[in-house]
């Protein structure tokens, strides 16, 4: 079974110390210490970048909300603008097109039940 990233980079320090502080002249593997060393720096160097990469993205995921912000705020007003306007309104095709539910196509969602073909409640025993 794999091992974890984390647990790999763990593991490579372990070696790392440990062969620098028992067997710094010993040779395992058909490597010096120095060469494994510049055999696992790959995996150094990349999760470097990968840390690099995730800072950026974090920080393009905050210019993103902020731009979007912006770019909510002016919809806002086209939308208003266009409610506004005496040849457009919230009635126009045009309001509709924009993904907005027409003036005239709204209900009013008011209900009122028929009192005239109600019968009073009556309780029993009167």
């Amino acid at each position: 079974m794999a091992k974890a990233p984390k647990d790999i980079i763990a593991a490579s320090d372990l070696i790392k110390a440990a062969w620098k502080k028992y067997a710094g002249a010993a040779t395992f593997g058909g490597m010096t210490e120095t060469q494994y060393e510049a055999k696992i720096k790959p995996s150094y160097d990349i999760r470097t970048q990968i840390g690099d990469l995730e800072k950026q993205l974090t920080q393009l995921i905050a210019d993103r909300d902020l731009a979007d912000q912006v770019t909510n705020d002016t919809n806002g007003l086209v939308i208003k603008g266009i409610v506004g306007d005496v040849a457009y309104g919230d009635n126009s095709d045009l309001y509709g097109a924009c993904g907005y539910v027409r003036k005239s196509e709204k209900k009013s969602g008011l209900t009122r039940k028929n009192s005239k073909n109600a019968q009073p409640k009556s309780t029993p025993g009167k």
